[in-house]
């Protein structure tokens, strides 16, 4: 699992790579971390080269949500494939993120 964070235009871009699994999910939330604390920065999830999500990975996604919700920003997933955009539908979480 490979993670970036860029700041673009005020916004926080987190590109995801490779698979969000369990083995790699305690590694991502600590290089994850800054979007816990946007801080007002809107947050964008950028699943263009997610290749797999785990529960774990959700609860991460969910934990984002959450937190930047708090300080008034908003989290937006990105270029989701067929099988990423599944899991977030049948889990019900697609209604909770902005999904572009």
């Amino acid at each position: 699992m490979k993670t970036e964070i860029k700041e673009i235009d005020g916004k926080l871009i987190a590109m995801l790579e490779g698979e969000l699994d369990t083995a790699a999910a305690l590694e991502a939330e600590k290089a994850l971390e800054p979007l816990y604390n946007a801080n007002g920065r809107d947050v964008v999830i950028e699943c263009e080269k997610l290749d797999y999500i785990a529960s774990s990975g959700l609860r991460i996604l969910l934990g984002i949500l959450k937190a930047s919700k708090a300080s008034g920003s908003h989290v937006t997933l990105r270029n989701m494939n067929d099988d990423i955009k599944s899991v977030f539908s049948m889990t019900g979480l697609i209604n909770l993120f902005d999904v572009e």
